[in-house]
């Protein structure tokens, strides 16, 4: 019994000296946080999943109510909800990890370059722990070519361009959307939002990522500016060009609003847009989405197999690539020709329109091409 008492009392000892050696330490743990070198964006995501509560999920699965207008409503006031939520969780995140890497600095970044006037003396060393470059501070909208949310598909253009720069990227992007939605009222307010608060973790946007427009000229209104087909026509003969023009200006008039939102806002945010690539209308959708060029070339007769399918799309997106070039300004607006990219063969498609994997690579690289030119040592 004293044996067993002496081994109580040395157990006690040893948990009372486990605490303190907890309690002296935490302090030190919580400070390397702030205090530590730079970061990676995989390290910085991982200490702010580390101190990020976890939720429970709960199942709220139930009898589902029977169609009507009502409960369509209700639905879709649900949705909105849920997007709300999303934006500002994208957004608490962005500044968690903005906040670490601004504190921190980013690992593979220049030190910031001297002041003018401040010249290094020949043969001093370099400083240990010099101030790094601050992070690029990026957002995006757009389309499903940045938000594309297929599982285990590693997602579009703006994850994969985030670890080539090696900084976050704040995305408000949703698949499906289209130019004359992101520049209505609800999601203009968002962007002005944006341009006006600037980036959550301090300081102006330095750059608007924008991906827009193809969702505005296929899919079941393609038709109306796609004739019947005629073997003797050229693909440019096959567009019906007024039509396909009154869709193309609706979305100059939401790329001229944007800028114009821009220029007003936040005069110092470079906006960056693309032109998509030739997509193959061979009838394929993906998760019961699409597909958004073939039934339109169906309709309007065009053999199956048909060449001229293809040439139409191409016609159509040049017309697309052309707009965006006009839109274009000197240190203001860049617009990146993305088409010729991909092959036309499947492979290089996901579905009719989106690349596969390493197509969405191949795009992202061009955006860090082009990001690392206009902003030189702000990304890796």
């Amino acid at each position: 019994m004293a044996q067993a008492k002496k081994k109580t009392k040395a157990q006690k000892t040893r948990t009372k000296t486990a605490a303190k050696t907890r309690t002296t330490k935490a302090p030190a743990r919580r400070a390397a946080v702030v205090t530590g070198g730079p970061v990676t964006l995989e390290q910085a995501k991982a200490l702010v999943r580390a101190r990020a509560p976890r939720h429970a999920l709960r199942s709220q699965r139930g009898p589902r109510p029977s169609a009507s207008p009502e409960n369509v409503g209700v639905e879709r006031k649900k949705l909105e909800i849920q997007r709300r939520k999303e934006i500002k969780r994208r957004i608490q995140e962005y500044k968690e990890l903005l906040e670490i890497m601004k504190q921190r600095g980013v690992k593979g970044l220049s030190p910031k370059a001297p002041k003018a006037g401040r010249r290094r003396a020949p043969g001093a060393a370099v400083v240990k722990g010099a101030a790094a470059a601050q992070p690029l501070q990026i957002f995006a909208e757009g389309d499903s070519w940045f938000d594309y949310p297929i599982p285990l598909f590693g997602g579009g253009v703006i994850p994969r361009l985030q670890g080539k720069l090696g900084v976050p990227i704040l995305t408000l992007a949703k698949a499906g959307d289209e130019v004359r939605f992101m520049l209505g009222v609800e999601e203009r307010r968002i962007l002005a939002r944006q341009f006006t608060d600037g980036s959550p973790a301090g300081g102006p946007w330095d750059a608007l990522l924008f991906s827009g427009g193809g969702n505005d000229i296929v899919a079941n209104p393609m038709a109306l500016w796609v004739r019947d087909f005629d073997p003797a026509l050229p693909a440019k003969g096959l567009i019906h060009q007024p039509r396909f023009q009154a869709a193309l200006d609706l979305v100059r008039a939401g790329y001229e609003d944007l800028i114009s939102l821009r220029d007003a806002l936040s005069p110092g945010t470079h906006l960056i847009f693309h032109a998509y690539d030739f997509a193959l209308p061979d009838g394929r959708g993906v998760c019961f989405m699409g597909p958004w060029l073939k039934p339109t070339f169906d309709l309007r007769k065009f053999p199956v197999g048909s060449a001229k399918r293809f040439d139409v799309v191409k016609a159509m997106l040049k017309q697309f690539a052309e707009l965006m070039l006009s839109l274009e300004r000197p240190n203001s607006v860049t617009f990146i020709n993305t088409q010729g990219t991909l092959t036309p063969n499947a492979s290089s498609w996901h579905n009719e329109l989106h690349p596969s994997k390493d197509g969405f690579k191949k795009f992202a690289t061009l955006f860090h091409t082009k990001l690392k030119a206009l902003f030189p040592g702000r990304v890796l």
